[in-house]
């Protein structure tokens, strides 16, 4: 009897499966970069309103600083760090996968139904089938701050990307968490809502300050500890602990958010919803 593997299974058919997938998803981001820049006028303004707004509350805290020197060990250079780390990750992220943090009121209107017609993982199809215009505002304004007081070397260059990759995909994994709450609560956009925004807030604030239980909290339930801790943790001085405890972070909030979202469509219901992407 032979043993052969076929062709089309084994190691093979798994490669071509993920080529073609990542084919799909830079096709979809080539098409969402085109439609974007149909519209190059509403693009800039956008981006730059987000790019000025960040500025904004930096002015504030460069006041702050003015009257306070250093709070508790941080100093204007960090949190202007931090800034840039949250800012940019969730930039990157949201221009990339700009649907993670819609997941809520798209299970809850049925819109899933124009996905679920698609060959390709249905995961991965509704987060790149949208791209967020005021997120790119958010991205090139963490660049800047990298470029203004980020540590201008090969090793920082490469620390101040780590600091993003793990900001992003804390921004990713646990909106997209919260986001799937809508198939077992029905209308849950609010809820979610108040979460997303809550992480957002949270990881603009040196993490030294909170203390007790609501710093337990920033490192476990709602990790926004993992982004605001980075300038000191990763940036001034290269904590190997933190950054495991980042890395499992995303890892156990990437595990979550992937489980929720297929255990809660067996749950979906169709909406009966006719649609057409373009």
């Amino acid at each position: 009897m032979s043993t052969a593997v076929s062709p089309t299974g084994g190691r093979g058919g798994w490669l071509r499966r993920a080529s073609g997938v990542a084919r799909y998803v830079l096709t979809c981001w080539k098409l969402n970069l085109a439609a974007t820049m149909e519209y190059r006028a509403s693009f800039f303004m956008l981006a730059g309103m987000m790019f000025v707004n960040n500025c904004i509350w930096l002015v504030f805290w460069a006041i702050f600083f003015h009257r306070f020197p250093a709070v508790n060990g941080w100093e204007l250079r960090d949190v202007m760090l931090l800034w840039g780390i949250s800012a940019g990750g969730f930039g990157w992220a949201n221009v990339l996968f700009g649907n993670f943090t819609r997941i809520a009121p798209i299970v809850a209107n049925g819109e899933l139904d124009v996905f679920l017609t698609h060959p390709k993982p249905l995961l991965i199809n509704v987060l790149v089938s949208r791209m967020s215009l005021t997120a790119m505002g958010d991205f090139l304004f963490g660049l800047a701050i990298y470029a203004l007081v980020g540590e201008h070397t090969w090793t920082g260059a490469a620390k101040y990307a780590l600091g993003l990759l793990i900001s992003g995909l804390l921004f990713l994994f646990v909106t997209l968490a919260a986001g799937t709450l809508a198939f077992f609560f029905g209308n849950a956009e609010g809820m979610a809502s108040q979460l997303f925004n809550a992480l957002v807030s949270l990881s603009t604030y040196p993490a030294d300050i909170f203390k007790g239980t609501a710093r337990i909290v920033l490192f476990t339930v709602l990790p926004a500890g993992f982004i605001s801790y980075a300038p000191i943790g990763l940036l001034r001085r290269f904590d190997a602990v933190f950054v495991w405890f980042a890395a499992a972070a995303v890892a156990a909030f990437g595990l979550l958010a992937v489980v929720l979202f297929h255990v809660g469509l067996r749950r979906y219901t169709s909406g009966n919803r006719i649609a057409m992407r373009g």
